[in-house]
């Protein structure tokens, strides 16, 4: 299985003026142990090392300079070279990532400061490498050294990270067989593809895990309201990550059922619905809002890319529109006079009722066959930037863990 090493891109988020002052002293030390070390012409981790242990730096930003500074003696710099603005590094395992889905800002990164403080900030990630971040939280990516660095005003974190991918069949697009991922409300997951016969074959719904998922979040809220009204807000907070934990728990088995579902057919490429549609297009009132935003979507696809990746397997996106509410046999509009059952309103056609989730999978698989399909790589993704704040400070009123409403 080849190796593959990519740089993962997390540009921080409006650090406030504490830690902007802490990013600022260690970008400084930094600096300072960086040259001092090369004026001192260290050729060996040892030397660097005697010069680089009384600054007020983290052990991986000093690692990093031994393994750093002899390279740099040992060929053809000079100090002109060594700018203000030369990146601090980390080596593997100094930085540190955290996931907080129900939140607005999902990304937060621990940021070494020295041995014994560190900076919980958070972080938009690239979108194209959402699947990477992802992979690399989970464990089945292998974290590299880290550059922090600053640009036009901003912070930004570049991780290296390798992981194994399986190689992609050579079979066009024509060839394959699009599955449809339909991600829901009563179904959690639901996949189905058309045989040669174009009929479609051996759906798969996740029905009880949507259901299990409900109930946790179900409990999540309502546990968490009656502790912050006893000002139990450490508590609630604890709570509230064990409770998220066993969603990501089912979110990692499905997603993983799903793939193995993919490798099962021949030639498959996992068809997605778009989320840039997905965000922009929910708006059905506070409660159902709150119900969807926070169900999952993102990260469920996130999920599903990287493990497909890992095992060869492509994945498109395609515009959700009225996939939920178009009829798969005839192509007319219908109703869900139920969440869980699609009804036909052509009476010509030979679908009267059908399962909604279904329904919607061969939709989404379709919109593949019909051309509307665009790689993830080739979308221009846009995400908003939110105020500062840390995974150990609270959060801001607006980014805070969801509430009822």
């Amino acid at each position: 299985m080849p190796e593959v090493t990519k740089t993962l891109e997390l540009s921080l988020v409006n650090p406030n003026a504490h830690k902007e002052r802490k990013l600022c002293e260690t970008r400084e030390a930094y600096q300072q142990a960086l040259q001092a070390a090369f004026d001192a012409d260290c050729t060996s981790q040892s030397a660097t090392n005697d010069v680089v242990v009384e600054y007020d730096l983290s052990g991986y930003a000093k690692n990093a300079l031994k393994k750093y500074v002899p390279q740099l003696c040992g060929g053809s710099y000079d100090a002109d070279e060594l700018h203000d603005d030369h990146p601090v590094k980390f080596t593997n395992e100094g930085v540190q990532l955290d996931h907080k889905p129900q939140n607005a800002l999902e990304w937060y990164v621990k940021i070494p400061h020295h041995d014994d403080y560190h900076l919980w900030i958070p972080a938009h990630v690239n979108p194209d490498q959402r699947d990477w971040v992802e992979a690399v939280y989970a464990g089945d990516a292998e974290m590299g050294e880290s550059r922090l660095f600053k640009r036009d005003g901003a912070w930004y974190l570049h991780v290296t990270a390798t992981r194994d991918v399986e190689g992609q069949s050579a079979a066009s697009a024509n060839e394959r067989t699009p599955i449809g991922v339909d991600i829901g409300e009563a179904s959690l997951v639901t996949v189905c593809h058309r045989d040669e016969s174009g009929s479609p074959v051996r759906p798969k719904l996740w029905a009880d895990d949507g259901k299990a998922v409900r109930r946790l979040r179900k409990t999540y809220f309502t546990a968490t309201r009656r502790l912050q009204k006893r000002g139990s807000e450490r508590i609630a907070e604890s709570y509230g990550d064990t409770l998220w934990d066993q969603i990501d728990d089912v979110f990692h088995r499905v997603t993983r059922e799903v793939v193995e579902y993919a490798e099962s057919v021949d030639n498959p490429v996992l068809v997605l619905e778009d989320l840039t549609y997905i965000r922009e297009n929910m708006d059905y009132g506070a409660y159902m809002n709150r119900r969807l935003h926070g169900w999952g979507f993102a990260k469920l696809h996130t999920q599903v890319r990287y493990k497909a990746a890992e095992n060869g397997i492509p994945v498109e996106t395609v515009n959700p529109q009225n996939t939920s509410k178009t009829c798969h046999a005839c192509g007319e509009h219908g109703y869900r006079p139920r969440q869980a059952t699609f009804r036909c309103s052509n009476a010509d056609c030979w679908v009267t009722e059908y399962q909604a989730d279904v329904n919607g999978a061969i939709n989404i698989a379709d919109r593949y066959r019909s051309g509307e399909s665009h790689r993830q790589s080739d979308r221009a993704t846009r995400q908003k930037a939110g105020d500062d704040d840390s995974a150990t400070d609270g959060a801001h009123p607006s980014l805070a863990k969801p509430r009822t409403a």
